[in-house]
């Protein structure tokens, strides 16, 4: 069994994980990040002892997928927005110790991806690029097999690429981001300026409410969803033609909607991709569902330590 752990921004999901990949049992507890890094590992050891002692007791190894930017090779937490006061903090180095077990950290959008390749659908796989879409835009990247890292070891933030220098601001300091235009928040931006004064639906709405009244025939919505469409094909357009992946994995909660969107992304990837082949990348949306997080976390172990996993960092 590997211990699983993924840390979000509202909640904290604990579970053990057989070697055929599948969750033996999982635990999830609110993240509540202000009440500081040291009570919520309290809650995640407690966690752990439980969803094992559950499976026998035995645990091989600690794999964990953690929101916003994290350190691998020191295990140390960075500057997330959702875990205010948590920064430099290290739950590598604390879960060895209290379990005495090797321990390994990524970005959850990379523990996503590894979580992909170790799927029938992906095993095989020399590239992929997983893109979740919710609240914003991440992703992870998997090269060669293995995950890719940059200088320093560092995260490719992909919702960050600037497809409009003359968009709106970004958190992150630039202006006309993927993120900005693609993320769940911006179709809830879009209604609000667009919507006119009569709108029945403008109080109180959310990208799946959107979808939902897309669905109802609502003509606002329904160019809202055709927006959002076409800035994720935009997006996606250019990773294609950056990386031309064998495969294009694409989760998070907007994709519970992906019906709407499918026909427009696939139509702007083809109109903006004319110098590769485009149509040899496979587009998907992401395979197991609420157990997809846990599954990527123990990935995350499997990665670092075994015989067939390793990346750049340990090389």
């Amino acid at each position: 069994m590997i211990g699983a752990i993924d840390i979000g921004g509202t909640k904290i999901a604990v579970g053990q994980v057989d070697d055929q990949g599948r969750v033996i049992s999982r635990l999830e507890s609110p993240t509540d990040a202000a009440g500081g890094y040291g009570r919520a590992l309290d809650r995640i050891a407690k966690m752990l002892r439980e969803t094992a002692r559950s499976n026998g007791g035995d645990m091989f190894g600690i794999g964990i997928g953690c929101t916003g930017p994290v350190y691998p090779l020191t295990g140390e937490i960075g500057v997330v927005d959702f875990l205010p006061g948590w920064q430099g903090e290290n739950p590598v180095a604390d879960l060895t110790q209290m379990f005495q077990t090797r321990v390994a950290i990524e970005n959850d959008a990379d523990a996503a991806a590894l979580g992909e390749t170790s799927i029938s659908s992906g095993a095989g796989k020399r590239s992929l690029i997983y893109v979740t879409v919710g609240t914003g835009i991440g992703g992870g990247i998997i090269l060669d097999g293995k995950l890719y890292r940059g200088v320093d070891y560092s995260h490719p933030e992909i919702g960050h690429h600037v497809i409009d220098p003359t968009g709106a601001h970004c958190a992150c300091g630039s202006r006309g981001c993927w993120e900005v235009f693609a993320r769940g928040p911006a179709m809830e931006e879009w209604i609000a300026e667009n919507a006119p004064s009569g709108y029945l639906h403008r109080n109180g709405l959310t990208a799946k409410r959107i979808c939902e009244l897309a669905e109802q025939g609502d003509g606002l919505a329904q160019e809202c969803v055709d927006r959002e469409a076409f800035y994720l094909g935009l997006g996606l357009a250019n990773l294609v033609t950056l990386f031309t992946p064998d495969t294009i994995v694409l989760g998070g909660s907007v994709m519970g909607s992906a019906q709407l969107f499918w026909d427009r992304i696939k139509t702007t990837i083809a109109t903006s991709c004319g110098y590769v082949p485009h149509e040899k990348t496979e587009l998907r949306l992401a395979s197991r569902g609420p157990d997809a997080a846990l599954l990527g976390a123990a990935q995350v172990w499997y990665h670092r330590f075994s015989k067939n996993g390793g990346g750049r960092d340990e090389q």
